[in-house]
């Protein structure tokens, strides 16, 4: 299989969630693999996750913008979009 990353991907097992509906909406996530511009995360089923969301790393309190770029039943690939991400508000 080619690489198409530009950036390579350091493995991860954090706690995340896709916040969509302007944050009203959630999905608990596991990000297992992650990059400057993207990431894997696993979900209970990609059924329902939205195609542009806000990634919500729970302990680094940052939100990623995102969007789908595969889908592969439990696992949900992302590209972030680096100039709409930000820090989390701490609510």
């Amino acid at each position: 299989m080619e690489e198409r990353r530009r950036h390579q991907r350091t493995r991860s097992l954090k706690g995340a969630s896709i916040a969509f509906n302007n944050q009203s909406s959630a999905i608990d996530c596991v990000v297992k693999n992650l990059s400057d511009d993207g990431a894997c995360l696993e979900v209970e089923t990609s059924v329902g996750v939205p195609e542009t969301f806000d990634l919500v790393l729970n302990q680094e309190h940052v939100q990623k913008s995102s969007r789908v770029i595969w889908r592969m039943m439990r696992r949900v690939g992302v590209a972030f979009d680096i100039a709409r991400s930000r820090l989390a508000s701490k609510a």
